[in-house]
């Protein structure tokens, strides 16, 4: 990748988090960025950024880590509920910072951060990449020209099954010990998450939140722990800065949208599900439909070679850029606060049972003075280190959060072929029904290590069957236990029937 900047000038980066954060690694060599340091609790972690950065510093030690000579910046990508601690602390050792989304976990902590952040004097970017697609670029840029009038109404979806990292880290590796579920994701509120697609609609449209309203949500899909909206598509209703609104939904579904949206102005709208934009032009309601392949302005190659659309290149070079050159970024601390605010008044909304709650502006001093002490968070019946009861066999517990990971992928390829058996007839083309019969093979040839995965789980089942282990387990297993009430020598003659049928039509 060629050298953006026109400059020599180095930012000595450390990355503090291993799994989201080593992602970027590519990206920094291209925009002056020098990665000296690495810092993770997982073992398995650090010796993979040991063999990518062989000549960075590398501790489990964040002390060690933050005291590294002469580094610039750090990014910061630890667990969610640690990103304020974090962020003051590196502020503290004079490094600049960006940190994932998002910027804090309670009002408090915000304050803590917006005045950390003013004292330090460094640059703080938030990184939130999903307002740096083509599509959502393309979008702003209209937006400025005037093209969609004034904003009225939007639809923004990010929606992404992480059941399955309730009980593994990013990189797929169960989490240890394996009786432990994940130390947020297991229980975090879908709402605190809401960045990704209310962050495209601030970036397009350079509005800030100043309201949110969220309905509880109590229908979870199965695999995930009792009490715990991580497991739920969680929607909320928010007022923008002009009086235009916004559905912002977030969440896990059956039915990803990573990047979904629907956007209405007073002279256009525009609407995208997976990448396929079209502009609706005219004024009116039946106005022409265009469909449009938008293209990057510069830099588009750079933008393609990386992560999320392009969008982890963009936040790289505008932090970059910030710290050589001094121009603003996007995500300055007070839209990190706007967005992250938002998430957390939708949480206190739908505890509330769906009232209307500000989201305060946290460039205001006086409005901070206001949730200084305000320590909200979400509560949740089940604590992710005690889902098995205190005098567990860890023999046994010990195998939970592999047994949930294998059950979660094979009954993934069991259901899929499946509930491909039953539309096959209905199909409309080839290539569908191909995918399907590839799918019923795969079934087949799983079915033995599937009966070894349950074998396992009906012995957790049996020593702890009212933990909250077993509920989530439970939950699992009903998704598929009817296809195996005849047993698996039934269940395998049954999908090698279907399969020869296929192949005959």
């Amino acid at each position: 990748m060629k050298q953006i900047f026109d400059t020599d000038r180095k930012i000595r980066l450390g990355i503090w988090g291993l799994g989201r954060g080593s992602t970027f690694l590519k990206a920094a060599k291209a925009l002056n960025i020098e990665i000296v340091a690495g810092c993770d609790f997982n073992e398995n972690l650090r010796n993979k950024f040991k063999e990518d950065c062989p000549d960075a510093f590398i501790t489990d030690n964040e002390d060690d880590f933050l005291n590294i000579p002469n580094m610039d910046a750090v990014l910061i990508a630890t667990f969610f509920t640690s990103h304020a601690k974090h962020t003051i602390k590196a502020l503290e050792h004079g490094l600049h910072v960006m940190c994932e989304v998002t910027s804090f976990f309670t009002p408090a902590e915000g304050v803590q951060v917006v005045e950390a952040v003013e004292k330090s004097g460094k640059v703080y970017n938030l990184l939130e990449n999903y307002p740096f697609t083509k599509e959502n670029f393309y979008l702003a840029k209209l937006y400025r020209e005037g093209f969609f009038g004034e904003f009225q109404y939007a639809e923004f979806e990010y929606l992404h099954d992480c059941r399955i990292l309730s009980y593994c880290y990013g990189n797929g590796t169960p989490v240890e010990p394996g009786y432990y579920a994940h130390d947020w994701r297991s229980v975090t509120d879908f709402h605190y998450y809401n960045t990704h697609s209310l962050g495209p609609l601030m970036k397009i449209t350079d509005l800030r939140p100043v309201s949110v309203a969220a309905m509880p949500m109590d229908v979870s899909l199965a695999g995930t722990l009792p009490d715990a909206n991580w497991g739920k598509p969680c929607a909320s209703i928010i007022k923008m800065s002009n009086g235009g609104t916004m559905r912002n939904l977030c969440g896990s579904s059956t039915g990803n949208y990573h990047m979904g949206k629907r956007f209405w102005g007073t002279l256009a709208a525009a609407e995208s599900l997976e990448n396929n934009l079209k502009l609706t032009v005219g004024a009116y309601g039946s106005g022409t439909k265009i469909a449009v392949n938008p293209e990057w302005e510069f830099l588009g190659r750079e933008a393609d070679e990386n992560g999320h659309g392009g969008g982890d290149f963009w936040e790289l070079y505008y932090f970059a850029r910030e710290i050589l050159y001094g121009t603003p970024a996007p995500w300055d601390i007070y839209s990190a606060c706007d967005v992250t605010l938002a998430g957390i008044m939708a949480v206190k909304s739908h505890y509330s049972n769906g009232e209307v709650i500000e989201i305060p502006d946290f460039r205001n001093k006086e409005t901070r003075e206001k949730y200084r002490n305000d320590h909200f968070r979400m509560t949740c019946a089940t604590d992710p280190h005690k889902i098995f009861p205190e005098n567990h066999n860890p023999n046994i517990s010990s195998k939970y959060n592999t047994v949930m990971q294998n059950l979660f992928k094979k009954s993934t390829v069991l259901r899929t072929a499946l509930d491909g058996m039953k539309i096959f007839d209905f199909i409309a083309d080839d290539s569908g029904k191909i995918a399907v019969m590839q799918n019923i093979r795969q079934a087949i040839t799983e079915l033995d290590s599937f009966t070894e995965n349950l074998a396992d789980a009906e012995l957790i089942l049996k020593n702890y069957p009212d933990s909250p282990a077993a509920c989530a387990l439970k939950s699992l297993i009903s998704t598929f236990s009817a296809e195996f009430a005849e047993g698996t020598d039934a269940l395998r003659c049954r999908l090698e029937n279907k399969l020869n049928e296929c192949l005959k039509k």
